[in-house]
């Protein structure tokens, strides 16, 4: 069976299940577009409700392709549509066009610029190098899941609110109730596989001059790569990492920051992260193939390329001034043996027996 003719099939076959079991619900096919991401996805949406659920088409037809059967794969659709409907957030629908109560709600989040330059042509953002902000209101978040709301261009208008107010009220909220964490990579691997275990391999503790990688993420572990924007991140992330540092977009949920410290070089984490990306990282959590660096001096944000070209410039102005000033000096003492060469021997001669009290001949 192909896709299409699944597609058409299967909304049928849910439809037809959910009206047996007694559910009042609407039913429609559309391409859902996230960050990252776009599919084909059925909505079921309760008879009175704004609020419904999504189910990835595709997914359902790779598990047909898995081996499992078409009854097993409607089921199993059926049974994932309920559990979704039942633990539906529980929120006022009406203030989610009341600006007011749901600036509260604001974070932002770090995604890449190319990846989703078709989204961002639909959201209010704001680029940093490769990467672009974007604001959503976090609903709920906890252990059961997370309901967020991208802020698109057209919820904003019908807010009434200014881009440049919204960045302005999420870089005000987000720190409040995402706060960053940047935590030793020592102490994470120790919450992850336990303090004692950690301990017995030699992982944990270590001496803070001797940590080489730090984790900067939120508290819930989500979308956390949103912490480049806050306004004191980066100053935070040089205190712990010493000074200078670069940073490695591990995935849209979490960055490393790496010290500067001439132990590890650009090309070199350029590489380890293409690798990650391409074997590790899902194509929905990735973010970007490239290094950033801190300049905790000049404070300067940049792509690793451009701080390579920046220090290599300013390694060259130096070079060019040292040898204007050697230039300088060699001039000098060339216009004074010119000066002497062209003296009156007589006059010269004069000079050194008066200078030792002599006299000339």
């Amino acid at each position: 069976m192909d896709y299409e003719n699944f597609k058409e099939r299967f909304v049928e076959d849910l439809r037809d299940k959910l009206y047996e079991s007694g559910a009042e619900v609407n039913i429609s096919v559309h391409t859902v577009n996230k960050l990252n991401e776009s599919y084909e996805a059925v909505t079921v949406t309760p008879e009175g409700s704004n609020i419904g659920v999504n189910i990835g088409i595709d997914k359902f037809y790779e598990a047909l392709d898995n081996g499992k059967t078409y009854e097993e794969v409607v089921d199993k659709a059926v049974e994932v549509i309920n559990g979704g409907i039942s633990q539906r957030p529980d929120f006022d629908i009406n203030a989610l066009s009341d600006y007011s109560q749901m600036k509260e709600k604001l974070a932002m989040e770090v995604v890449s610029a190319e990846t989703n330059a078709e989204m961002l042509a639909t959201v209010p953002h704001q680029n940093i190098e490769d990467m672009a902000v974007v604001y959503r209101f976090v609903l709920n978040s906890d252990d059961e899941g997370r309901a967020s709301i991208l802020v698109t261009n057209q919820l904003l208008q019908s807010m009434g609110v200014t881009p440049e107010q919204l960045h302005a009220d999420a870089m005000e909220n987000a720190p409040q109730i995402k706060p960053v964490e940047i935590k030793g990579m020592s102490e994470v691997m120790a919450e992850m596989m336990g303090v004692e275990q950690a301990e017995m391999m030699g992982i944990f503790p270590v001496a803070p001059e001797d940590e080489q990688i730090y984790v900067a993420t939120v508290p819930d572990k989500v979308h956390g790569a949103g912490v480049l924007a806050y306004q004191d991140f980066m100053e935070k992330a040089a205190e712990r990492a010493g000074g200078d540092f670069f940073i490695l977009p591990s995935s849209i949920h979490e960055i490393l920051i790496v010290p500067d410290n001439g132990k590890m070089g650009l090309k070199e984490l350029e590489s380890m992260v293409k690798e990650v990306n391409a074997t590790q990282v899902a194509p929905a959590d990735k973010l970007t193939d490239s290094v950033y660096h801190y300049d905790s001096k000049a404070k300067i944000f940049e792509l690793g390329e451009k701080f390579v070209a920046r220090q290599a410039e300013k390694e060259a102005e130096k070079a060019a001034e040292q040898d204007a000033e050697k230039g300088s000096v060699l001039g000098s003492l060339k216009a004074k043996k010119d000066e002497v060469a062209k003296t009156p021997r007589k006059e010269v001669i004069d000079k050194a027996a008066k200078s030792k009290g002599g006299e000339a001949i």
